[in-house]
């Protein structure tokens, strides 16, 4: 029987990414997002199964464990990728968008690693990967939420890895920088305002700034790595965060 993956933002960007290789490697893979027609669509391409799921929700996160085990008789990968983005400086942050975030990228990984759990722990095999960012290890200015949720998903992850061990459920983290997705395209205009530069600077001189390689990852490479840590060859990783970030972190 074919393994069965969860995707949480699966519609597009990343998560659509690792939707792909998950499903080329053979396995069934349940796309999760809000956005109902791109998530189907991505379901629908790559032969596996949507579910509508607002993650920030705590029943839609039952739901959508109970829904993936029901069509192929447990859980055995967990993708935790849904998030978004919000920029503005501390004093200015919205309350409900702060707690939303955390909901979305703390608590919603939190709540889906625990009820995917006993599916794993009853197969003696389990694969969580969670879609962190570089801001899980390092901190930009006006970022809060964003910053906050990540620093905690790492957490989460190191803390799930050493409970996971002795049941053969590994977790790590991936810790990409600037992604090209609809996401980072987005911050464009906004950084090319706040930095009073032209939009196509951007990214050479804001985004990749600290970087050694000047160019966005593309999410294809994302989704490979997500397949390794997955594998049988990645069996004895877990607890890591996998940093993808072009050599930001390296000096």
């Amino acid at each position: 029987m074919s393994k069965c993956a969860i995707v949480t933002g699966g519609a597009s960007g990343i998560g659509r990414a690792v939707a792909e290789a998950l499903a080329a490697t053979g396995c069934r893979v349940v796309v999760a997002d809000v956005n109902a027609p791109a998530g189907a669509a991505v379901a629908e391409a790559i032969g596996g199964h949507f579910v509508p799921a607002d993650v920030s929700v705590r029943a839609d996160c039952r739901r959508l464990v109970d829904q993936a085990a029901g069509l192929s008789g447990g859980v055995h990968i967990l993708v935790n990728n849904a998030g978004f983005q919000h920029v503005s400086p501390i004093a200015e942050f919205p309350e409900d968008t702060w707690e939303q975030m955390l909901r979305v990228m703390l608590t919603a990984p939190f709540l889906l690693t625990r009820y995917a759990w006993p599916h794993m722990q009853a197969q003696g095999w389990g694969r969580i990967v969670n879609i962190a960012s570089i801001h899980a290890l390092v901190a930009s200015p006006n970022k809060a939420g964003y910053i906050a949720a990540k620093h905690g998903l790492l957490g989460l992850t190191r803390t799930a890895a050493l409970e996971g061990g002795p049941l053969g459920i590994t977790v790590n983290a991936i810790c990409p920088a600037y992604v090209r997705t609809p996401l980072v395209e987005n911050q464009i205009a906004a950084q090319a305002q706040a930095h009073g530069i032209p939009a196509d600077q951007v990214v050479e001189k804001v985004l990749l700034k600290s970087a050694a390689i000047k160019r966005l990852i593309e999410p294809a490479e994302v989704g490979g790595l997500v397949c390794y840590l997955c594998s049988d060859a990645a069996s004895a990783i877990t607890g890591a965060a996998w940093t993808m970030d072009c050599g930001w972190t390296a000096q």
